[in-house]
Parts: C-alpha cells; structure tokens; sequence
C-alpha cells in the first residue's frame, strides 16, 4: 500500500524521487566539500522540513557513492524525528585509504525516507518470553547459505537455548 503523504519543505532544493516507486528521494549538497581519505564532514543540504506527526525521516546512503567512490553516512540512519525544524544535515565519510572526493554544490549526497512510525509502551517485566533466537546476537547465523547454526566452516555452532531449557 502506498500513501501519500504531505512533507512541507521550509527551505533548500526539494528532495525529489529519481525514479516512480523509489522509497528514497535524493538530498543535495548546499555547499561545496571535499573529502580527503578517510576524513568525514557533515554537509549541510539547506533543506528544512515539517513532517507530520506520527512520521520519521530516515536520511540513508546513496548505494551508488558507496560502491563507486566509498562514501558512507557516519550515523546511518539519521533521524529526523517530526518535531525537528532545522536544516537536514548528512555526515559523510570518505571511507577510500588514496582518494579524495568532491562534493559540488548540487550534488546528490544522501536519501530521505519518510515512514510512518509507531510509538512503543515500554513494560517492565520480570522475565521476557522465551524465543527461538534467545541470546544468540551478533553473527549467531553465519554467513554460510545453509541456514541458521552455520558458521564460515559449515559446522554450525551450539546455540544457547532459552535459560533453564535443557536441549
């Protein structure tokens, strides 16, 4: 499903859609910068906005300067929460060991994403459900095609099961 929904834009060039069905509309520089290896500046877009409540603006990379050039957002996502009325800025990082990179006034740095977002009741509990996953974190999967429990040699990993669980 798809809604539109009424962005209203206070100042700078108005993020624009390349193509009909993109989730990101383009954000561009409003000032010049040039970024040394491994150096990082947060680039001002001169754009302001009013998001209506109940919506969020995620500022994303461009996927074209991360593979071409190494040109990645320091903070990604940046959130433009719908109370914020200052300019949309975007850190962005040279992420090349031997090149420098240009940014041009104009130039297309960065995306916005607008999308409805719920507002969570935290509940303090006790002890949370149980689950499949458990405590299993960061790399618990793999990177192997075979599914949950592979690891880089294929010979899978004993998963922690939920605590008192004998498995």
């Amino acid at each position: 499903m798809t809604a539109n929904v009424e962005v209203l834009i206070g100042s700078g060039q108005v993020p624009s859609y390349a193509h009909p069905g993109d989730a990101g509309a383009d954000l561009c520089a409003g000032e010049a910068c040039t970024l040394g290896p491994g150096q990082r500046a947060t680039i001002g877009t001169g754009v302001s906005l009013a998001l209506p409540n109940g919506y969020v603006g995620f500022v994303v990379p461009r996927s074209g300067l991360a593979a071409n050039h190494g040109i990645a957002i320091v903070n990604s996502p940046g959130t433009v929460d719908a109370g914020y009325r200052g300019e949309i800025r975007v850190t962005l990082l040279n992420t090349d060991a031997e090149r420098p990179f240009s940014i041009d006034f104009g130039d297309r740095i960065a995306q916005l994403i607008v999308m409805p977002v719920s507002r969570a009741r935290f509940v303090p509990v006790r002890e949370l459900p149980g689950s499949h996953r458990g405590l299993s974190g960061f790399g618990s999967t793999g990177i192997g095609s075979t599914g949950i429990g592979s690891t880089e040699s294929g010979q899978g990993f004993a998963a922690n099961p939920e605590p008192g669980v004998q498995s």
